[in-house]
């Protein structure tokens, strides 16, 4: 029997217009049981109430409890996710990113909330973006307590997406890290970063593009860009779990994002006090020595529009540096001395502001 076109469903005229609502409530189908895994006891209600409910018991046992929150994206990391086909790592990317972001300050995460977006929904997609966001929750503890999908034809270029998250915690004010108590002569440590994290891929891109993505390169150590590029963000609250264990008097953190070694550790330094960076103290891991090569930027240049390997810094009294490198390689970690706190502002490299 064949069908007529009376027997097929008129669309509706939404979806004329672009949109499908079916889509949308696909995309929830496939991710609301990783979802669910993140909640804990102080989440109150499920999946698709019009607000998430958390219940403030997380705060017992903090004498003056304070919220700190943050929002970000991960940039045209995106474009990367959508050419190698590999969207999931986007969702432990912008988790881990706003997880550092408020661990600077002190901060333990208590919820994310996600948006993400494009201009045709592709339910599979959304759903591999969230699930990666709601397993990086759930190894941090963290409950994914809501969001938000949206298909937007003519806004977004189809095949596209966006993805913006929103983390907020909680810490004591006794606890809080403003980087107030940061003085000459303190010690930074650093912490690899595991590659670009979720900054500096405009750059990337516009070195990278011309190459083929999937040929194993000498110059990248035998590793393919399709395997180093979409590596995820990595978080680094088990690092600080691990200082804070061993008691050492962590005075300033910073996590190298947008704007790199140059404009990140600034924003927690006091008044009258820089940082001095020693660049031979590591090896700029061969990813980024490509990126700067085939773009033919100023190293000074380079140091602000990527990480250059380095993800995050603790700024603790030299008196205590021995102790925080033995407690962060206890924990797993790879830390360095990266360089010092000096009387002065901003940061230099070998001596030389860029």
């Amino acid at each position: 029997m064949t069908q007529t076109d009376k027997d097929v469903p008129a669309a509706s005229a939404y979806e004329r217009a672009g949109v499908s609502i079916d889509a949308g409530q696909r995309a929830v189908a496939l991710m609301k049981d990783a979802v669910a895994r993140t909640h804990t006891p102080a989440v109150l209600g499920g999946i698709g109430g019009f607000g998430g409910l958390f219940s403030a018991s997380a705060f017992a046992g903090l004498k003056d409890p304070v919220l700190v929150a943050s929002t970000d994206g991960v940039g045209t990391k995106t474009k990367v996710a959508v050419r190698l086909g590999q969207p999931g790592g986007l969702g432990a990317d912008i988790v881990n990113h706003c997880v550092n972001d408020i661990l600077v300050q002190g901060a333990r995460p208590l919820f994310f909330l996600d948006y993400v977006a494009m201009g045709k929904l592709a339910p599979e997609t959304v759903a591999a973006v969230v699930t990666g966001a709601a397993q990086a929750c759930e190894a941090l503890g963290v409950a994914l307590l809501g969001g938000e999908t949206a298909e937007m034809p003519g806004v977004y270029v189809d095949g596209e997406l966006d993805i913006v998250g929103t983390i907020v915690g909680v810490v004591d004010r006794g606890a809080l890290v403003d980087g107030s108590r940061i003085t000459a002569g303190d010690t930074v440590i650093a912490l690899p970063s595991v590659g670009l994290h979720t900054n500096g891929f405009s750059l990337a891109r516009l070195a990278l593009d011309g190459l083929d993505w999937h040929e194993n390169r000498a110059d990248l150590d035998g590793q393919t860009l399709a395997d180093l590029l979409p590596v995820p963000h990595r978080a680094y609250v088990s690092a600080h779990d691990a200082l804070m264990e061993a008691g050492v008097d962590v005075r300033g953190m910073a996590h190298i994002t947008g704007g790199g070694l140059v404009d990140n550790p600034p924003r927690v330094f006091p008044p009258g006090v820089g940082m001095s960076i020693d660049t031979s103290s590591w090896a700029v891991p061969p990813l980024f020595e490509l990126i700067v090569e085939r773009a033919q930027v100023q190293r000074s240049e380079a140091f602000r529009a990527l990480n250059m390997g380095v993800g995050f810094l603790f700024i603790v009294p030299s008196a205590e540096s021995e102790a925080a490198l033995s407690a962060l390689r206890g924990a797993g970690e790879q830390p360095w001395v990266i360089g010092q706190m000096v009387a002065g502002d901003g940061v230099a490299f070998d001596g030389k502001k860029t």
